[in-house]
This record gives C-alpha cells, sequence and structure tokens, in this order.
C-alpha cells in the first residue's frame, strides 16, 4: 500500500551498524585472546625458570649428599678391610682401634662407627677403645644384609640411638655394609651413623624462599629432612600414602604442580633421584614465590585490557547509537519528502517516479498497468462554505477512504495536486481497475454529511489502462487518465468512466 512505496529501514540502512558491532566484537576477541596466550606463555615462562631453580638446587643437594655418602662408605670399606686382617689379632687394642677406624675420621656429621659380628655383637666401636657389649641384632640394617647377600650399602631408616648420651634425641641413620667370608659366608656388619643434622646445615646454605620446603625422603616414603618443617615431629613419618609422594616415588624424577597436603599450598614440585641410593631430594617451590610477579602483572595486563575492551565496546556502542539516529533522521528526512503533509499520502515526486517504475515493469513483463485519477467533487464551493480547515479534513478523509480500498503492497496512492488524488494498480487490468474505483466512489458517498450540509461528499474518478494491445506511451495513459475524469465530471460527477 502507500507504506509500501515509502522509504524503510533496511537491511542496508542497519548494515553499518552491524559492521562496527562485528568489527568490535572480533577487536575484543583478538584482544581477549593476545593477552590470554601472552599470560599462558609467561605463566609457562615463570613455571619453566622455577623448575631450572629448582633443579639446579636439588643437583647441589645431590652432589653433596653423593660426596657425603662416599666418604661413609670409604670408612666402611676400609673397616673391612682392616677387620680381615689376621695380623690385627696381635697388635695392641690402641693399634687396632686406630688401624679399624683410621679412614672414618673424615666423615662429617659422623655418629658411632660399629663392627658387628654375625650375631649382632659389637665386636668395636669408633668411640671406644674397648667397646661396650650390645646388641643390635634387630636393627633394620642387620636383617637386610643378614637376609641378602647383594644388599650392597644400605640406608636405614632414621631412629634415636639407644643411650643416655647428650645426642640420644638427635635423629641420625645407619649406613652399612655386609661383612663376607671369600666364600660368601656372612661374618658381620660394618655400620656407621651419620646426624640428619648434616641436611640441616647443608639447607640452611640454600636460599629457597618464604614458603618453599626442601625435602629428602628415602624410597619408603619416610622423611628424613625438611627445611622448614610444616609438622612437628615429622622426621622418621612415612609420607608413601600421601599422592605427591606416591607420584614422586613412582616417577623417581621430574616436576609439577600439586597441592601440598600437609598445609594446602599450591606447589611447585621438581624432584630427582640422589645417585643410585635410595634417597629422593624433592625441591617444594611455593606457587605464590613462584607465580606471585606473573600475577600482579597478570591482573595489571588483564585490568588494562579489560578496560580497553569495555572502552571500545562503550565506543562502538555510541558509534552505532549515533549511526541509529542517523538513519531515522534519514529515514525521517526522506519521508517527509516522499509524504504529502496534509494527507498523509505519497507526493507528486513518489508518484512520477513510481508510475515510471512500474511502466517500464510491465513493459517487461507485458502485464497491464492501470491508473486512476480522482477528484473531489465542489471542492471549492465546499471550502468557500465550511472554510479551509474543514476542507483540510475533508482531503485527508477522502485520503484514507482511498487508500482504505487499495491494499496490495504493489500499488500507490498520492496526492496528484489541489483535490485531485491518483492511484498506480500494477498488472491490474480496466475490469478490475473499474471494481476497486466503484469502491472508491461508494465509500467515499457513504461518508458522514458535514453538519448543515446537506449535500453529500463525492468524487469522479477517471481510469485509463495500458495493455500490450495498445501502443499508448506513459504521457498517453495519463492523459487519457485525465481525459475520462473530466468525462465523468461532464456526465454530472459521482461516477467512474474508463477511457475507450
Amino acid at each position: 500500500m502507500i507504506t509500501s512505496r515509502l522509504p524503510q529501514v533496511s537491511g542496508k540502512n542497519r548494515r553499518p551498524e552491524i559492521m562496527v558491532i562485528l568489527g568490535s566484537s572480533l577487536t575484543v576477541i583478538a584482544i581477549i585472546s593476545i593477552v590470554t596466550f601472552l599470560l599462558i606463555r609467561e605463566h609457562a615462562s615463570a613455571q619453566e625458570a622455577a623448575t631450572r631453580s629448582a633443579t639446579t638446587i636439588a643437583q647441589l643437594i645431590d652432589a653433596d649428599v653423593l660426596r657425603t655418602v662416599e666418604l661413609y662408605d670409604l670408612s666402611l670399606q676400609g673397616l673391612i678391610a682392616a677387620a680381615q686382617r689376621d695380623d690385627l689379632k696381635q697388635v695392641s687394642a690402641q693399634i687396632r682401634h686406630l688401624v679399624l677406624f683410621d679412614r672414618s675420621t673424615t666423615a662429617r656429621f659422623k655418629g658411632d662407627i660399629l663392627l658387628l659380628d654375625k650375631h649382632g655383637e659389637v665386636l668395636a666401636d669408633s668411640s671406644l677403645i674397648e667397646p661396650k657389649p650390645g646388641n643390635f641384632a634387630d636393627r633394620d640394617y642387620f636383617l637386610a644384609h643378614v637376609s641378602n647377600r647383594d644388599t650392597g650399602m644400605f640406608i636405614s631408616r632414621p631412629f634415636k640411638p639407644r643411650c643416655d648420651c647428650e645426642d640420644s634425641n638427635e635423629w641420625r641413620i645407619s649406613l652399612s655394609r655386609r661383612i663376607a667370608s671369600p666364600t660368601g659366608e656372612f661374618l658381620g656388619v660394618a655400620v656407621a651413623s651419620m646426624r640428619l643434622t648434616y641436611f640441616d646445615q647443608l639447607f640452611n646454605t640454600l636460599n629457597i624462599g618464604n614458603d618453599s620446603t626442601l625435602n629428602i625422603i628415602n624410597d619408603e616414603g619416610i622423611l628424613l629432612a625438611q627445611k622448614p618443617y610444616l609438622e612437628h615431629d615429622s622426621i622418621g613419618k612415612s609420607f608413601a600414602n600421601r599422592p605427591n609422594i606416591m607420584r614422586i616415588l613412582r616417577e623417581g624424577s621430574g616436576s609439577f604442580n600439586s597441592v601440598s597436603s600437609i598445609d594446602g599450598q599450591q606447589r611447585l614440585y621438581t624432584f630427582s633421584r640422589v645417585g643410585n641410593l635410595p634417597l629422593t631430594v624433592i625441591v617444594a617451590l611455593s606457587g605464590t614465590d613462584v607465580f606471585g610477579a606473573w600475577r600482579r602483572t597478570a591482573l595489571v595486563i588483564s585490568g588494562a585490557a579489560g578496560v580497553l575492551c569495555i572502552g571500545l565496546l562503550w565506543l562502538s556502542w555510541l558509534l552505532c547509537r549515533e549511526l541509529r539516529l542517523r538513519h531515522n533522521a534519514e529515514q525521517e528526512l526522506s519521508l517527509l519528502a516522499a509524504t504529502d503533509a496534509l494527507t498523509g499520502v505519497a507526493n507528486r515526486r513518489i508518484l512520477d517516479l513510481t508510475l515510471r517504475h512500474e511502466w517500464f515493469r510491465a513493459q517487461r513483463s507485458g502485464l497491464p498497468l492501470s491508473v486512476l485519477m480522482i477528484d473531489a467533487d465542489h471542492f471549492k464551493a465546499f471550502n468557500d462554505r465550511h472554510g479551509h480547515q474543514r476542507g483540510d479534513e475533508a482531503l485527508r478523509t477522502i485520503a484514507k477512504v482511498i487508500s482504505a480500498n487499495v491494499r496490495r503492497p504493489a500499488d500507490l496512492v498520492a496526492r496528484y495536486g489541489g483535490e485531485e488524488f491518483s492511484v498506480i494498480l500494477a498488472e491490474t487490468d480496466s475490469a478490475g481497475a473499474q471494481k476497486i474505483a466503484e469502491q472508491i466512489r461508494s465509500a467515499v458517498e457513504q461518508l458522514p454529511r458535514v453538519e448543515g450540509d446537506d449535500s453529500p461528499m463525492t468524487v469522479s474518478i477517471g481510469i485509463s489502462t495500458w495493455t500490450t494491445k495498445t501502443d499508448a506511451t506513459l504521457e498517453q495513459l495519463l492523459f487519457a487518465a485525465d481525459k475520462a475524469l473530466y468525462q465523468a465530471k461532464e456526465r454530472g460527477r459521482n461516477r467512474v468512466v474508463a477511457a475507450l
């Protein structure tokens, strides 16, 4: 109908807004993706740097422990070699003691070094020329050598010495070797105890941060040393059932992130086995120390990126709003430019454009095209009797009646000028045009009469139709409709006349 011919808000008009929204969304996604990628990469770099640092610390501990254990092993091997010499039985106790324990003086943090017979009885003691009677057959190291000739050097579980001495509450471990005859018969055990304060002193030389820990465990998951202590009396305690320790014992060496089962902190665990010894060094760096700087950087960068994205989206929203306002203004201007201000139907400019468009379309399709010319009867006299305001109201009423009877979107109702209207009926033959024209005429005639006026409001309508059988031009088509209108007025008005 009329509105179908007037400018509408189309997808093309909204395309700039869509492009702005799409562009800003893609930009925000790109910013977030880039920032996320950089933060993930920096997180990985921070973890890699911390892992390298922890690995270096673990290697330093490994090297020192291996050297210390090697010294103890040399002492044990020297003790075994000396004990198997027959000539020592002939010398004095002082000389025999000196020969047996000559190499033990080089071992650090050493406790007692004992020579035990095959029953676990003490044959020699590094601290006494004449050893005190004692039996250690129940110790784990003695039982290990009795049952297995290929044990090699054995490292015991942590223990406290059986004495009333000053260091009786000090934790120790024993390093022992089997004494065997040339035929492999078990003859006894050489054992040296090492105070675990050795590990405390070693750990004190290393700086690993405030909340990080250094740990040494044996193959049974028993804790030998820790700095700082996370639990009271944790030395000698087995942690083999803890998930982190189970993974460490299973893998032997490596690195992973996990939560400590003791204090609940996030930690980066880096661990390695000490040579061929049944010991594992664990460097547990605090997540706060490892990722603290990264988190501060991530907070700043994320905040800046968030502000940037919000600002970009806000500016995009403002731009879309301005574009929408501009489109609305353009639509209003286009509507005003295309609409007759008095009646609200299309104006003469739109009429001319639409008529030319439909004319060429009819030429291409070969379908008929009809034009109605409508004139309000005796309008000048009506205007003189009731005034211009009532006259304007009458024109608006007639325009509404015409529009109500022209229902197809392809048709157009326009004000031709003064009290004249024109209707373009696309793909409509003469019979169809006459039917619509008669409906319009009848509807206008049935309008309520103006107060104080006995004469009804009527219109005269002229019709012209183009078909493929006629050779008329567009100008001739309009002239024929205008001529038919003139004939309708001559025949008494309030009637429809179709051009022949």
